[in-house]
């Protein structure tokens, strides 16, 4: 493939996970790289790619894929976006027919996608693959999300992030029920962890987690918590990665704090322990009792299998 800094080029990530999007950003850097200047990235507001990448430099724009875009009206009024822009090249992180025949029908002359129809692939493994084979380069997995040090340190300030004290994110929400492990055994953690080391704790879930924000808030250890529960993802950032370890589920906040070079301990319940975690050296995982990294899928419902004990050590180890 023939590259210039004058070529326009779009990427095409629409899954809807701020995870998701944190494991594509390597590749997304890898292509802004190889062109020498800003890509254009079409993507859903649900995976933050706005707040995630705001400091960084390699986006020329986000075009984002709203509701209005949906539907066979929604399809020509993207294409007629997407065809005002006069892409050159277009990279499709997918093999979905849609996006091949928005790419024609936009003018886009040079399409690179996933084998049309692709299902049931290791996330990281395919984009990996995808690029390395287009672009001719080697591409490692390990995304580093960019904050400016005077965002960082502000937020430190803010917050009065001591030195002398282990702050740790607890990713206690996650997408579903069956994904989270059990609220109190956060609490109980938080609680050993704060008799072994002075710690503060900051709670890391969404808006519509208020019943796990007020347990925590509420009980013994609540005096020493930080509900990140109101703030942006961009406000997120800076207080995550002055942080010294995440625990918690699956979440797009332990995604984010590997990104941020924050050590991690992952408890994989009901998803892909594989798949999401083996890109990163930020990543520690814990899957149920009698499970391992490959056997863990979206049904596993291992959220009762957890070792509390395993959790509470692994956890001391990553803080020394």
């Amino acid at each position: 493939i023939i590259f210039n800094i004058k070529m326009k080029v779009l990427v095409i990530q629409q899954r809807y996970g701020i995870g998701d999007m944190v494991i594509f950003l390597p590749y997304l850097k890898a292509i802004s790289k190889k062109i020498g200047g800003s890509i254009t990235l079409l993507a859903k507001e649900s995976s933050k790619a706005k707040d995630l990448f705001a400091e960084d430099n390699f986006l020329e724009e986000i075009i984002t894929l709203e509701k209005s875009k949906d539907g066979i009206q929604g399809f020509f009024r993207l294409v007629k976006e997407v065809k005002s822009k006069k892409f050159d090249k277009v990279f499709i992180f997918n093999g979905s027919l849609r996006y091949k025949i928005l790419s024609k029908l936009a003018g886009i002359k040079s399409v690179y996608q996933y084998p049309l129809f692709i299902s049931k692939d290791v996330i990281f493994e395919t984009a990996k693959k995808f690029v390395e084979k287009n672009l001719e380069i080697n591409v490692e997995t390990q995304p580093n999300i960019f904050l400016k040090p005077e965002t960082t340190k502000l937020a430190r300030d803010k917050y009065n992030m001591k030195e002398n004290e282990k702050h740790l994110i607890l990713g206690v929400s996650a997408s579903g029920p069956t994904k989270r492990w059990p609220i109190n055994n956060f609490i109980k953690l938080a609680q050993q962890l704060y008799e072994t080391y002075p710690c503060r704790f900051y709670i890391a879930l969404g808006k519509n987690d208020e019943d796990l924000n007020d347990k925590v808030l509420n009980s013994s250890i609540g005096k020493h918590c930080v509900s990140l529960k109101n703030l942006s993802i961009k406000e997120m950032l800076p207080i995550i990665k002055n942080s010294n370890l995440y625990v918690g589920n699956d979440t797009g906040f332990m995604h984010i704090s590997s990104a941020l070079g924050v050590k991690c301990l992952g408890i994989f319940v009901d998803s892909p322990a594989y798949s999401y975690s083996t890109y990163s050296r930020n990543i520690n995982v814990i899957v149920p009792e009698g499970e391992t990294l490959k056997s863990t899928t979206h049904d596993t419902l291992g959220k009762d299998k957890i070792s509390f004990e395993k959790v509470l050590n692994f956890s001391k180890k990553l803080l020394v």
